[in-house]
């Protein structure tokens, strides 16, 4: 079933992202070898050329390597995952932290509200 994309940012982009979450979240392991880029293509309903550049892009990241004759991996580099794991969880964060601004809400009150949803109150 192909994957659903929005108009926002390039559709390469989106599956790079995509991507990249399966191996943070650790649904794609570190070292592990991922389909080639046709079977991605086809699992995600785009032109092989898109999911080439999506690849482009994760290699350029760091989080995957591509060895000639053998396809790509993800990384062995369990740190780096780690760090792109803090770096969205950051961006998250602060995307979330800017909505909450905008509709009015100050520090205490975000700080208020997300330990009311954690629980924590």
């Amino acid at each position: 079933m192909a994957w659903k994309f929005d108009e926002k940012s390039p559709i390469y982009v989106q599956i790079a992202q995509h991507i990249k979450m399966k191996i943070i979240s650790k649904n794609i392991k570190s070292g592990e070898q991922l389909p080639t880029v046709r079977e991605f293509a086809e699992e995600a309903g785009v032109n092989p050329n898109t999911m080439q550049r999506a690849f482009i892009e994760l290699e350029r990241d760091g989080i995957v390597y591509s060895q000639r004759t053998s396809g790509r991996f993800v990384t062995d580099d369990k740190e780096l995952i780690e760090q792109k794991r803090h770096e969205l969880a950051e961006a998250e964060i602060k995307n979330f932290i800017n909505h909450m601004k905008k509709i009015g809400f100050d520090n205490e009150q975000i700080i208020k509200e997300l330990k009311n949803c954690l629980g924590e109150n």
